[in-house]
């Protein structure tokens, strides 16, 4: 998977991750991959809801040890 830019969120809580990742995809064009890495444990279903709402693919979310890695294509 080729991700095109990717963003540190670790050590923020709801709703900073979110909102970095939004900023971060305005400057993306269409298909390119955004990687969110984040330690706020609500940050699974935010970001599901996050893509619902905004039409940004949720391509994939991992957990590794206490870290959540969300993967997301700008629409």
């Amino acid at each position: 998977m080729q991700i095109d830019k990717e963003i540190d969120t670790r050590g923020l809580n709801c709703p900073l991750p979110i909102l970095k990742a939004k900023k971060a995809l305005t400057d993306m064009v269409t298909g390119q991959l955004l990687k969110v890495v984040s330690t706020d444990g609500g940050s699974l279903r935010d970001f599901q809801a996050f893509s619902k709402q905004t039409g940004n693919e949720l391509v994939e979310q991992q957990t590794v040890g206490d870290e959540f890695i969300h993967v997301l294509r700008r629409r």
